[in-house]
């Protein structure tokens, strides 16, 4: 073990990369951050970038961190990676990437799928499931690597997740945390590991055990950092790699939940609530819990696709003076755009919207879509703003509910991370519509701060997690409700928000079936 008190995390998002010494009491010591451009899109629907990106954002932001007279190198004790999930790399015998790496956001599908047969194809369709097992695989990035690109995937020795392609280009060691294993892979999510031998999802997905790495629960030393490493990033020789997990779960921890009680809220490009619990619980029938940044642990997860990707959205398309101005006075657009919503009351004077751009696999459906109702000729692209914030809050409180009740456990405080966190606007919304204080971490880095919390408790910095917890999350600003707004969300909620798609979701289906999409 090093000798020191300080942890480096490496925070590997859609948009940019971070690199972020925290002490152990959860203190941003010094960040440096690399932006790139998200992915590229060589077909419409494609998300890909070249892997080089990243691992190139490591070194800039690394050797950046070590200019500031702030940092001391020495007083690392060790290393964690947190990344984007569900972000695929295939590599050769010599652990080269063969293609661009396909990202969570890509939506090819691969058609004609093989159903699965045998028993379990019998079980699926008792229980109603040939459907989501069929989009499961047409999803799947590996069937789509057989169906289109089978010189790539037969060259393709390791299947891994960014994850696990970062610390192998740290430690030189196909090893990733399980707190990682999020996305179209043969995971049993129930009992933490590889799915065993006999799982459908082998045949469902085609992928053989020896194009994966090998797991490590999170906290575990799963190497340390090879001579080569160091040369590239300046980190130092033989420091611990530490097993951390994916950024949502790595979030949900540096948020300060630790027990189900404790809803965490993402305001990220997907929005997500989240818990912590030692039980696995599905919030969805079938759709599993993910693993949480607790060993042994699941984080119980509903999404919302392209969730705070509205807002950016919006200002691309509705705020170009906010941003052009912003952008003179050296402050974030969103401080301009809330001056919009400041005189619109709770409820945005009837302006609705069901936030489903992107559609689920099962809740909402494929079909679905988003959707705004309630348009008066006195409504103004405020009003729109404020429903877009508004709308997220609802479908969170809906994901919140079905949380609660599936875990026969009741959520009473609320912690929200991501980006959005930064709106006051947006959080005093959330407060309103959920009907609970909602408090902002001390830290927008809490993805960082969640991967370097389980790297000190690994480390034996902290003896156990509720320590990390208690010594590096604090609480910033704290959201609390006010009664009057909360009974007009109340009401909207469930007088209107809640019967939106079921009314919707037939018109939906027939824009699919006319449109194509």
């Amino acid at each position: 073990m090093a000798g020191g008190e300080q942890i480096l995390a490496i925070d590997n998002g859609t948009q940019s990369l971070r690199a972020l010494i925290f002490d152990l009491r959860g203190n941003l010591i010094a960040k440096e951050r690399v932006a790139f451009k998200p992915y590229e899109a060589p077909h419409p629907g494609w998300a890909e970038q070249d892997v080089a990106v990243y691992w190139s954002a490591l070194e800039t932001a690394c050797g950046k961190l070590w200019q500031r007279s702030e940092v001391d190198r020495s007083a690392l004790a060790g290393v964690a990676v947190t990344t984007q999930r569900g972000t695929v790399v295939n590599l050769d015998s010599a652990g080269r990437p063969l293609r661009s790496a396909i990202l969570w956001l890509d939506q090819r599908v691969s058609q004609g799928q093989p159903p699965i047969g045998g028993l379990w194809g019998l079980l699926f369709a008792v229980a109603g499931l040939r459907d989501t097992i069929a989009y499961l695989q047409a999803n799947a990035e590996s069937n789509w690597l057989k169906q289109h690109q089978p010189e790539i995937w037969r060259k393709t020795d390791k299947f891994v997740l960014l994850s696990g392609y970062l610390n192998y280009r740290l430690t030189g060691r196909y090893v990733d945390s399980v707190g990682c294993q999020v996305g179209y892979l043969p995971f049993d999510y129930k009992k933490l590991d590889w799915a065993g031998g006999r799982d459908w999802k082998w045949r469902a997905l085609g992928i053989s055990p020896e194009q994966l790495t090998d797991l490590a629960t999170p906290g575990t030393t799963i190497g340390q950092v090879t001579a080569e490493a160091a040369a590239a990033t300046g980190i130092p020789t033989g420091l611990p790699v530490i097993a951390a997990a994916a950024d949502k779960a790595c979030e949900v921890l540096g948020a300060g939940s630790l027990t189900p009680d404790v809803g965490c809220l993402s305001y990220g490009t997907t929005a997500t609530i989240n818990t912590t619990s030692t039980t696995y619980v599905e919030p969805i029938p079938f759709i599993p819990p993910y693993p949480a940044g607790v060993p042994g642990c699941y984080s119980p997860e509903i999404q919302i696709f392209r969730g705070y990707w509205m807002v950016e959205w919006f200002k691309q398309e509705f705020g170009h003076k906010e941003m052009m101005e912003a952008g003179h006075m050296g402050i974030p657009p969103e401080q301009l755009l809330e001056t919009l919503i400041k005189d619109i009351p709770a409820g945005a004077e009837g302006l609705m919207l069901q936030p489903y751009w992107t559609p689920g696999i099962k809740l909402p459906g494929p079909e679905a879509k988003g959707g705004v109702i309630g348009f008066t000729e006195s409504h103004t692209r405020g009003h729109l703003y404020r429903a877009i914030l508004e709308g997220l809050a609802y479908a969170l409180r809906e994901g919140k509910e079905r949380v609660a009740r599936r875990a026969k456990q009741p959520i009473t405080s609320l912690r929200v991370s991501g980006g959005g966190s930064q709106s006051d606007t947006a959080l005093q919304i959330t407060a309103d519509v959920f009907g609970l204080p909602t408090a902002r971490p001390h830290t927008y880095e809490t993805s960082g701060l969640g991967a370097a919390m389980i790297a000190a408790v690994g480390l034996g910095l902290h003896p156990d997690f509720s320590t990390a917890v208690d010594e590096m999350t604090h609480l910033g600003r704290v959201f609390d409700p006010v009664p009057a707004n909360c009974d007009r969300y109340d009401a909207l909620y469930r007088e209107v928000y809640l019967k939106m798609y079921r009314r919707l979701q037939p018109l939906y289906k027939s824009l699919q079936a006319i449109v194509g999409r």
